[in-house]
């Protein structure tokens, strides 16, 4: 058999066998790359990048992101252990630094290491506003996306091997107008989509944790809000973009409010 072919064959078995199911959605994942591999080289680029930057430490500000960042954390363990999954944190290491950066921006790598651009603050104005963010970005670590986009890169990778072996007798032209029509499929068609959908995911779970962390979910809308109107009207069309639409995403939110607030009534915390 063609060691290409064998190759597919081979990630797509490995596909089967390492479909992990996540607390949170409830949904089977990829999970080809295993954290034990993913927590090590994302600690060592957490403290690489902390290296690189400017850290403000003992602000009134990195104050409030260290304990709005405790009480998320805190928030996922006591969900995780109502539902059983006590030992699902293992091997996290919780971080929560503030960068002077005047990016909008604010990320969660896999583990538990968060850093919050000092410019997002003006957007947030609230803790609860700030608790958006940092719910959001712990819950593309607890649902394991990055796990699943290195996953999904495998597999799309392994699908390119696929169409060279599909086009291997044709032309080199041919070859590379289907290289390129999978290309594009697969980004449009798979890989931002896909994307989209981690960011719908994040803002269900993130929502939850910030519910139960005592945080008001419907302060979320507002937030949103305040960021759409920081885009200007200059968002891509939401097909060709990872992240939904601005307005896709406030209708999501809103939807899911009286869900986060129903799962944090079970926690004792009543809005």
């Amino acid at each position: 058999m063609n060691f290409k072919i064998k190759l597919v064959l081979g990630l797509l078995f490995a596909l089967v066998l390492s479909c992990a199911k996540n607390p949170f959605t409830g949904k089977s994942t990829m999970a080809l790359v295993p954290n034990s591999q993913i927590l090590p080289m994302a600690f060592q680029q957490y403290d690489q990048f902390l290296s690189e930057n400017k850290v403000i430490t003992g602000t009134t500000d990195a104050k409030r992101v260290e304990t709005v960042g405790t009480k998320i954390k805190v928030a996922a363990e006591r969900w995780l252990n109502a539902h059983g999954y006590s030992d699902y944190l293992k091997g996290y290491e919780w971080e929560y630094k503030l960068v002077d950066d005047p990016t909008v921006n604010a990320w969660c790598m896999p583990g538990g290491k968060i850093v919050v651009y000092s410019g997002i603050l003006p957007v947030t104005k609230t803790d609860a506003g700030l608790a958006t963010v940092m719910g959001h970005e712990v819950a593309h670590a607890l649902a394991n996306h990055g796990q699943q986009r290195m996953s999904a890169g495998v597999l799309q990778q392994a699908g390119a091997v696929g169409v060279a072996v599909a086009t291997g007798g044709k032309s080199a032209e041919e070859q590379a107008l289907w290289m390129q029509a999978y290309g594009m499929g697969s980004q449009v068609g798979g890989m931002l989509p896909f994307s989209r959908k981690h960011e719908s995911e994040a803002d269900m779970i993130g929502l939850t944790l910030m519910a139960i962390a005592g945080y008001n979910p419907d302060e979320a809308v507002p937030f949103w809000e305040r960021m759409a109107a920081q885009s200007g009207g200059q968002e891509p069309a939401e097909f060709m973009s990872t992240h939904p639409s601005n307005a896709t995403r406030i209708a999501n939110i809103k939807a899911l409010i009286p869900e986060a607030k129903a799962e944090a009534a079970k926690f004792g915390v009543k809005f």
